[in-house]
């Protein structure tokens, strides 16, 4: 709920990939679309937008993009504000390590470092008066835009914000996790070590989930802080893992934790990495650990963010702990009136993004078009929606497609479901799809793999059920574009020629055998 199950998507680059169109300046323009409507429903995390802004620099053609973040929450509206204000902090605010140990403690971690408790209240009382006042959302965060929210949702941002306040509003975070976990586990808790190490090493890593190392993924399992590191003390709540908020008086009723407890927030940005090197492991232990990869990657799109340059990894940044045993010591109480420290204000312009709006919009709107509403006909260039929402999906949701558009499914591949379970959710996937006439990006009959994402894309006059025509290139799809694709490629063994012959040689034989032994059985 708090994160999304899949890696973080430049998705122009797979807009441009899908149709293969030219990506150069000086490309016809009637070939390079003016300006792309991209739909984010239910990404639970700005993973998706922070990447693409971040590769924006390394396209030729830079159409104007408009995102349109659709939750089912305010709460979860309010932390995408607040991690994508952190990601375009002005670089004066923070240096690049520390915005990128900043982003993943509030990010997934359950108990925050205190500077990082401290940041999230001081940057949410910024962001309570973006939303209360157009000349400050001018001013610090243009990029936002949150005229398609209902009265309601705003005052939920509202209360969202103040309640992230410290002192009296108190989030007793470790108490709701451990309830999750009891009433997850069951008789099991007594034994939950070995509940947490089948999840991560019957599904998880043999879903491609390979980089989150046991111990890293035990801790979080028990505790809820996925990101750790030794210099670093975790005792204050994260407030914005708290969902249901409403205000009683100067007190708050919430429902606790209701977000993810068996997969983690290792998924956005820590599976993979553009250095090889980072996915070494010797005897099944890892270099590096998934918090690692995040870390560098985070690096590196912060880098990409600020300079709109290419980024060149130190690699004395980058700590190998992957088989390392760290001392994981208890975590410290906390008191949430003992701040007094000055509260500095996080309210500096962000880092401009040309050409880019960020729409806000009301999780009733899913319902709209659900139903195929006209409001919303032929609008979004691109479509992602996340495992969860798949229920929304319906043949009339495709009809706020443009006839050009690129749809982009997120599977149930890293979570800790059964394999038969993965299967059929795709296959349903699938069976709607091509039911709504759209078109397999890539030939999945062809390539025997495990999809993190399912592309297909909307044309003009298009036939789901059509034979779809893929040339040799498209099935030539090696290791390292499977990837970028969210596909895993398994070697699928053929049968030779000579094999052929022989079994069709065996077939023969034992069909003669049967024959005369029924010749046998008929003469006595």
């Amino acid at each position: 709920m708090f994160w999304g199950l899949s890696s973080a998507l430049d998705l122009y680059q797979e807009y441009i990939k899908a149709f293969k169109l030219p990506d150069d300046a000086k490309a016809d323009a009637e070939e390079q679309p003016a300006a792309l409507n991209i739909l984010i429903c239910g990404g639970a995390d700005p993973r998706h937008v922070i990447r693409t802004l971040a590769k924006r620099y390394t396209h030729g053609c830079k159409p104007k993009l408009n995102f349109y973040l659709l939750d089912g929450c305010a709460e979860i509206m309010a932390r995408n504000m607040l991690l994508l204000g952190l990601a375009l902090e002005p670089p004066e605010s923070f240096s690049l390590v520390c915005k990128a140990h900043l982003f993943m403690d509030i990010y997934g971690n359950s108990l925050l470092r205190p500077s990082s408790h401290h940041y999230m209240a001081a940057k949410a009382r910024t962001l309570l008066r973006v939303i209360c006042c157009e000349d400050v959302r001018q001013n610090v965060a243009p990029i936002l835009n949150i005229d398609a929210l209902k009265y309601k949702e705003r005052d939920g941002l509202e209360t969202a914000f103040t309640f992230w306040q410290p002192k009296e509003q108190v989030f007793e975070i470790q108490r709701f996790w451990e309830q999750r976990v009891r009433a997850l586990l069951g008789p099991r808790y007594d034994h939950r070590e070995g509940a947490f190490d089948w999840d991560l090493s019957m599904s998880l890593k043999d879903r491609e989930a390979q980089q989150i190392c046991s111990q890293e993924y035990r801790y979080w399992r028990e505790t809820g802080v996925a990101f750790v590191f030794p210099e670093y003390e975790h005792c204050k709540p994260n407030k914005t893992l708290a969902a249901g908020l409403v205000r009683n008086g100067r007190n708050y009723v919430n429902r606790g934790y209701v977000g993810d407890i068996q997969t983690g927030p290792f998924c956005g940005f820590g599976l993979r990495s553009s250095e090889e090197r980072m996915h070494n492991s010797v005897h099944g232990e890892n270099d590096y650990r998934a918090t690692d990869v995040t870390e560098r990657n985070l690096l590196e799109l912060f880098h990409e963010l600020q300079t709109q340059s290419v980024y060149e990894h130190d690699k004395t940044l980058s700590r190998r702990y992957g088989s390392t045993k760290l001392l994981m010591t208890p975590l410290l109480s906390h008191n949430e009136s003992d701040v007094t420290e000055s509260q500095q204000s996080y309210n500096k312009p962000w880092i401009p993004v040309p050409d880019v709006q960020i729409h806000f919009v009301s999780s009733m709107d899913i319902l709209d078009m659900q139903k195929g509403c006209s409001r919303w006909d032929d609008h979004f260039d691109i479509a992602f929606m996340a495992h969860n929402y798949f229920s929304f999906l319906s043949k009339e949701f495709f009809r706020a497609l443009h006839e050009k558009a690129l749809f982009i499914m997120e599977t149930k591949l890293l979570t800790v479901e059964r394999k038969e379970q993965v299967k059929k959710f795709e296959s349903n996937v699938k069976d709607i799809l091509k039911e709504a006439g759209l078109r397999p990006c890539i030939n999945y009959q062809a390539i025997n793999a495990k999809n993190m994402f399912l592309k297909y894309k909307k044309t003009l006059g298009g036939d789901g059920d059509a034979e779809d025509k893929f040339s040799d290139e498209d099935n030539d799809t090696n290791e390292e574009e499977a990837n970028e694709l969210g596909l895993y490629i398994t070697e699928i063994e053929e049968s030779q020629p000579e094999d052929i012959q022989i079994k069709q040689q065996i077939e023969v034989h034992e069909g003669d055998v049967e024959t005369e032994c029924n010749d046998a059985l008929g003469q006595d």
